[in-house]
């Protein structure tokens, strides 16, 4: 860990960091055993077999150094009688082939969107989630959609436990570590923050003497068609031009007003009452409308769409979160 993490990171025992509430509930991940991994290969017959290890080349918080953990993990597996080769694949095609399922074994992460366990397990193992994981297990999604239902955290826990269990069961992954943050600005930026969900918010920051504020991150976004897109370092841009609904507090998780000022719930959950901010226009001066704000949510749902183009078509967010598209042929 100490080789190719920054200080603040951990050993991964469950798929979700502590930080997010249910995420350590149930049994810890398996210790490292290697003499009966070494066994279990040999009795199953799988002993020797060649196997294609992907990642790609770009650092994130949550892999700090790609190459040389692929290295370490290729070392690993030969140790116990596995051969993997090296695969490196460009950014956008890599992420396309991970969400499709085409990939054999590979390295990715995940960083929060915000601080509840739907945007971890729901997103990579609900019943709306991409291939990545391959093909998804009933007992597993039936657990998630229930918990995703509930409203009191304690009861959530408990089925969280059977979620993480369940995991830990099917092995549709292996964690490996949660990464700890390693943004650093200059002593003269005013307002520098660093924000948990990788939401950091350039407009409020700045220089003295300047009108100019210089950020540096470990790619280029691979578009600006947000919706369709799950790249930190992609969604960074996007923090920068759209205003959602709600939005989170500066360099914290509090819940403030976005685009809407104040919204409602009603008693089970189920319908949700956005009162949008007065007067509130687009960068060329055309009324927001509550219009606008449907579309841009019936664009991601609706494959029939002609606006659901994206960049890769996948739009991955929306089948984690929400669970299904509508006009989906292959549903």
């Amino acid at each position: 860990m100490t080789k190719f993490y920054p200080a603040g990171s951990t050993v991964a025992d469950y798929f979700t960091p502590c930080a997010i509430p249910g995420g350590c509930e149930g049994d810890k991940w398996y210790t490292y055993d290697q003499a009966t991994a070494t066994q279990m290969l040999k009795d199953a017959g799988a002993a020797g077999a060649n196997v294609k290890l992907s990642y790609r080349d770009v650092v994130r918080g949550y892999l700090p150094a790609p190459g040389k953990v692929a290295e370490e993990l290729q070392a690993q597996l030969k140790a116990i009688g596995i051969n993997a080769t090296i695969d490196v694949q460009e950014s956008g095609t890599f992420l396309d082939n991970a969400s499709k399922g085409n990939l054999e074994i590979f390295l990715l992460g995940w960083g929060a969107d915000y601080p509840d366990q739907t945007d971890f397990l729901d997103y990579h193992f609900g019943k709306g989630a991409s291939n990545t994981f391959g093909a998804k297990f009933p007992d597993l999604t039936a657990v998630l959609d229930k918990a995703a239902s509930l409203a009191t955290q304690a009861d959530r826990n408990k089925l969280y436990a059977d979620a993480n269990n369940l995991i830990k069961q099917h092995v549709p992954m292996i964690p490996v570590a949660h990464g700890g943050s390693a943004v650093a600005y200059k002593a003269t930026v005013q307002n520098a923050h660093t924000g948990p969900l990788g939401n950091e918010t350039f407009r409020i920051m700045s220089v003295p003497g300047t009108d100019q504020f210089v950020w540096s991150q470990n790619a280029e976004p691979l578009s600006l068609y947000c919706s369709d897109e799950t790249d930190g370092e992609t969604l960074r841009a996007c923090q920068q031009v759209f205003d959602p609904l709600l939005n989170y507090k500066v360099g914290g998780v509090e819940v403030v007003p976005g685009l809407a000022e104040t919204y409602e719930v009603n008693s089970d959950l189920t319908e949700y009452t956005f009162h949008l901010r007065k007067n509130a226009k687009f960068s060329d001066g055309t009324a927001v409308t509550a219009s606008d704000v449907v579309m841009s949510y019936a664009v991601q749902w609706d494959k029939g769409n002609k606006l659901h183009v994206g960049n890769t078509g996948n739009f991955d967010y929306w089948g984690g979160l929400f669970g299904a598209f509508l006009n989906d042929p292959g549903s």
